[in-house]
């Protein structure tokens, strides 16, 4: 049973991420409609705020909602609680905190608000992919992950990630 349980967790933690990748992505496209000439603005915003509602209503909000079910549900099974689990934990609620956030630009655009650019929004989708990373190497290495190495590499990580945005931004601005 637990292995099932396990693998129901898995898969909707991959439908959660891939909504909150994507979610992000679309409200970078919706914003940059904005700036559209009419009447490719309005075709192009009235498209984006269907899309937006059916991938947080439809996929990323009853991913999470299922994750936030099945995640205790097998932490129940494993019979103990070893510190890296604790410290996955963290980066969950981190993860919990960030889907929030993106709840509230999600109401932000769906009544027409637009307070970030699309180069911040393209920096925050990339939070996601952090604790993507944190919680995958955590839930994967356990133990066996040096603590300092293992924040090193985060940190690093990071880093790269950020110069890959800014690299990003400069190709994007001469073409």
């Amino acid at each position: 049973m637990y292995n099932y349980i396990k693998a129901l967790h898995i898969v909707f933690i991959v439908t959660w991420f891939s909504g909150l990748f994507y979610m992000v992505r679309l409200f970078v496209y919706h914003t940059e409609a904005n700036a559209k000439p009419e009447p490719e603005r309005t075709i192009l915003m009235q498209q984006f705020r269907v899309m937006i509602r059916r991938l947080w209503l439809g996929i990323t909000w009853p991913s999470a909602i299922l994750t936030l079910i099945f995640g205790p549900w097998v932490m129940g099974m494993l019979g103990s609680f070893p510190t890296w689990l604790a410290i996955k934990l963290g980066f969950v609620i981190g993860l919990y905190a960030y889907h929030f956030s993106l709840q509230a630009i999600y109401r932000q655009q769906m009544k027409g608000i637009f307070r970030y650019s699309s180069q911040q929004l393209r920096i925050w989708n990339e939070v996601a992919t952090i604790f993507l990373v944190a919680i995958v190497m955590l839930a994967v290495v356990k133990q066996n992950m040096s603590w300092a190495w293992g924040l090193l590499g985060l940190v690093l990580f990071v880093i790269l990630l950020m110069s890959a945005i800014k690299i990003y931004k400069i190709i994007r601005t001469r073409s």
